[in-house]
């Protein structure tokens, strides 16, 4: 891992404290509307249903990976990604597809000569991958919290 993307303990804490803070927001705010009514479970289902899609389409592989790319260096060309990520071309162009008409990103072509297609972020897409990381980060520490803990 690069030194410049590692936490430092100190950061680490503050992260946490922050995801602490803002589950407990989120936690309590749910609690009170679902206190005041229950859901049903034809109701769950419709919920679920509408969400099945994006819940899919996040889950693909690569997809974060490249939405976290594309947030760290705001824009990138297919080669760039090709690279990074180590995937085929073809499973690349179908990614980035889907990431576009789903609008997640954008695709820029700069007329040449020669011809360079940038994909960026959209803000929709910039919200999905500050939403993601969090998650992303606390699943990673708590894995790694474990995995120590159960090697002492």
């Amino acid at each position: 891992m690069y030194p410049e993307l590692a936490l430092s303990d100190e950061l680490v804490r503050l992260v946490e404290r922050r995801l602490k803070s803002t589950l407990d927001g989120i936690e309590e705010t749910l609690e009170r509307i679902f206190s005041a009514r229950e859901i049903g479970w034809d109701e769950l289902g419709e919920a679920v249903g509408e969400l099945e899609e994006s819940f899919s389409l996040l889950s693909e592989k690569w997809n974060l990976q490249i939405l976290f790319i594309l947030f760290l260096r705001n824009a990138a060309g297919f080669g760039n990604l090709r690279k990074v990520l180590g995937v085929n071309s073809r499973t690349l162009s179908d990614k980035l597809r889907s990431l576009q008409e789903s609008g997640y990103i954008e695709r820029r072509v700069d007329e040449g000569p020669p011809l360079r297609v940038k994909y960026s972020l959209t803000a929709n897409g910039r919200n999905v991958i500050l939403l993601a990381l969090p998650i992303l980060y606390y699943s990673r520490t708590k894995n790694e919290r474990a995995i120590s803990h159960n090697r002492v």
